[in-house]
Protein backbone atom coordinates (compact mmCIF):
# COMPACT_ATOMS: atom_id res chain seq x y z
CA UNK A 1 0.00 0.00 0.00
CA UNK A 2 1.34 3.29 -0.42
CA UNK A 3 0.32 6.26 1.24
CA UNK A 4 0.82 10.01 0.50
CA UNK A 5 3.95 11.35 2.28
CA UNK A 6 3.18 15.01 3.65
CA UNK A 7 6.48 16.11 1.94
CA UNK A 8 4.80 15.09 -1.30
CA UNK A 9 1.71 16.93 -1.12
CA UNK A 10 1.64 19.92 -3.39
CA UNK A 11 1.87 23.91 -1.60
CA UNK A 12 -1.03 25.95 -3.19
CA UNK A 13 1.17 28.87 -3.02
CA UNK A 14 4.20 27.33 -5.33
CA UNK A 15 2.80 28.14 -9.00
CA UNK A 16 2.33 30.57 -11.54
CA UNK A 17 -0.30 31.15 -14.34
CA UNK A 18 0.11 33.18 -17.47
CA UNK A 19 -2.17 34.49 -19.99
CA UNK A 20 -1.67 35.09 -23.45
CA UNK A 21 -3.94 38.01 -24.42
CA UNK A 22 -3.83 39.31 -28.46
CA UNK A 23 -0.78 37.56 -29.06
CA UNK A 24 1.10 38.96 -25.56
CA UNK A 25 1.66 36.71 -22.89
CA UNK A 26 1.64 38.43 -19.18
CA UNK A 27 2.67 36.82 -15.98
CA UNK A 28 -0.82 37.32 -13.25
CA UNK A 29 0.81 38.80 -10.57
CA UNK A 30 -2.42 39.77 -9.45
CA UNK A 31 -3.64 36.35 -9.46
CA UNK A 32 -4.91 35.21 -5.57
CA UNK A 33 -6.35 31.99 -6.84
CA UNK A 34 -7.95 30.20 -9.69
CA UNK A 35 -10.28 26.96 -10.17
CA UNK A 36 -10.74 25.24 -13.36
CA UNK A 37 -13.50 22.93 -13.70
CA UNK A 38 -14.73 20.20 -16.17
CA UNK A 39 -18.08 19.26 -16.10
CA UNK A 40 -19.62 16.19 -17.92
CA UNK A 41 -23.07 16.84 -19.58
CA UNK A 42 -25.46 13.79 -19.30
CA UNK A 43 -28.43 12.41 -20.95
CA UNK A 44 -30.67 10.41 -18.63
CA UNK A 45 -31.03 6.77 -20.24
CA UNK A 46 -33.89 4.45 -19.21
CA UNK A 47 -34.05 0.83 -20.25
CA UNK A 48 -36.69 -1.79 -20.15
CA UNK A 49 -35.91 -4.43 -18.06
CA UNK A 50 -34.51 -2.27 -15.24
CA UNK A 51 -35.57 -0.01 -12.67
CA UNK A 52 -32.69 2.12 -12.69
CA UNK A 53 -32.07 5.72 -14.77
CA UNK A 54 -28.54 5.55 -16.05
CA UNK A 55 -26.96 8.26 -17.79
CA UNK A 56 -25.03 9.16 -20.98
CA UNK A 57 -22.54 11.39 -21.37
CA UNK A 58 -23.41 13.56 -24.27
CA UNK A 59 -20.26 16.50 -24.09
CA UNK A 60 -19.28 18.68 -21.62
CA UNK A 61 -18.87 22.67 -20.11
CA UNK A 62 -15.92 24.29 -19.13
CA UNK A 63 -15.54 26.85 -16.56
CA UNK A 64 -13.31 28.73 -13.92
CA UNK A 65 -13.05 31.14 -11.80
CA UNK A 66 -10.34 33.65 -10.26
CA UNK A 67 -10.21 35.98 -7.59
CA UNK A 68 -7.67 38.80 -8.18
CA UNK A 69 -6.37 41.79 -6.38
CA UNK A 70 -7.50 44.78 -7.69
CA UNK A 71 -4.54 46.22 -8.98
CA UNK A 72 -4.74 46.52 -12.86
CA UNK A 73 -7.18 47.71 -15.22
CA UNK A 74 -6.75 44.34 -17.73
CA UNK A 75 -9.54 43.05 -17.17
CA UNK A 76 -11.53 46.36 -17.26
CA UNK A 77 -9.91 47.22 -20.53
CA UNK A 78 -11.01 44.00 -22.28
CA UNK A 79 -14.53 44.23 -21.01
CA UNK A 80 -14.53 48.04 -22.59
CA UNK A 81 -13.39 47.08 -25.48
CA UNK A 82 -16.71 44.31 -25.97
CA UNK A 83 -19.24 47.31 -24.65
CA UNK A 84 -17.65 49.93 -26.63
CA UNK A 85 -16.60 48.30 -30.16
CA UNK A 86 -17.92 44.97 -29.91
CA UNK A 87 -14.79 43.05 -29.78
CA UNK A 88 -15.00 40.14 -27.57
CA UNK A 89 -11.61 38.48 -26.47
CA UNK A 90 -11.05 35.05 -25.92
CA UNK A 91 -7.36 33.99 -24.47
CA UNK A 92 -5.35 31.28 -22.98
CA UNK A 93 -4.36 30.62 -19.43
CA UNK A 94 -1.62 28.38 -18.53
CA UNK A 95 -1.39 27.31 -14.88
CA UNK A 96 1.78 25.92 -13.44
CA UNK A 97 2.05 24.10 -10.49
CA UNK A 98 5.05 23.65 -8.98
CA UNK A 99 6.20 22.68 -5.45
CA UNK A 100 10.22 21.99 -5.03
CA UNK A 101 9.62 20.20 -2.02
CA UNK A 102 7.61 17.69 -3.42
CA UNK A 103 8.44 14.83 -5.43
CA UNK A 104 5.50 15.87 -7.67
CA UNK A 105 7.55 17.61 -10.04
CA UNK A 106 5.30 20.37 -12.19
CA UNK A 107 2.27 20.20 -13.74
CA UNK A 108 1.07 22.42 -16.59
CA UNK A 109 -2.20 22.77 -17.95
CA UNK A 110 -3.12 25.16 -21.02
CA UNK A 111 -6.96 26.29 -20.73
CA UNK A 112 -7.85 27.32 -24.36
CA UNK A 113 -10.72 29.73 -26.16
CA UNK A 114 -11.19 31.53 -22.22
CA UNK A 115 -13.76 34.02 -22.20
CA UNK A 116 -14.83 36.36 -19.01
CA UNK A 117 -18.58 36.43 -18.09
CA UNK A 118 -18.49 39.20 -15.78
CA UNK A 119 -15.92 41.60 -13.99
CA UNK A 120 -15.90 44.55 -11.65
CA UNK A 121 -14.81 47.58 -13.46
CA UNK A 122 -14.56 50.15 -9.82
CA UNK A 123 -14.39 48.98 -6.71
CA UNK A 124 -14.46 50.65 -2.87
CA UNK A 125 -14.57 49.07 0.12
CA UNK A 126 -13.87 50.50 3.80
CA UNK A 127 -14.03 46.87 5.57
CA UNK A 128 -11.29 45.91 2.78
CA UNK A 129 -7.49 45.81 3.91
CA UNK A 130 -6.73 44.71 0.32
CA UNK A 131 -9.70 44.97 -2.47
CA UNK A 132 -10.24 41.67 -4.59
CA UNK A 133 -12.47 41.32 -7.19
CA UNK A 134 -13.77 37.62 -8.44
CA UNK A 135 -15.08 36.52 -11.74
CA UNK A 136 -16.16 33.69 -13.74
CA UNK A 137 -15.15 32.55 -17.40
CA UNK A 138 -15.92 29.83 -19.53
CA UNK A 139 -12.83 27.83 -21.78
CA UNK A 140 -13.69 25.69 -24.94
CA UNK A 141 -10.38 23.17 -24.81
CA UNK A 142 -7.89 22.16 -22.75
CA UNK A 143 -3.95 20.72 -22.87
CA UNK A 144 -1.96 19.15 -20.19
CA UNK A 145 1.25 20.11 -20.84
CA UNK A 146 3.13 18.30 -18.54
CA UNK A 147 2.10 16.36 -16.00
CA UNK A 148 2.30 14.99 -12.37
CA UNK A 149 5.03 12.58 -11.88
CA UNK A 150 3.85 9.19 -10.62
CA UNK A 151 4.13 8.81 -6.58
CA UNK A 152 3.94 5.01 -7.17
Amino acid sequence: MTILQAEDAVNGREGVATAEIDGQVVELMELSNITVTIEKNKTEFKAMGTRNTQNKATGWTGTGSMTVRFVSSRWAELMQRYVKEGIDTYFTIVVKNEDPSSRTGKQEIQILGCNLDSVDIAALDIDSEVLEQDFDFTFNDFNILTPYNSLV
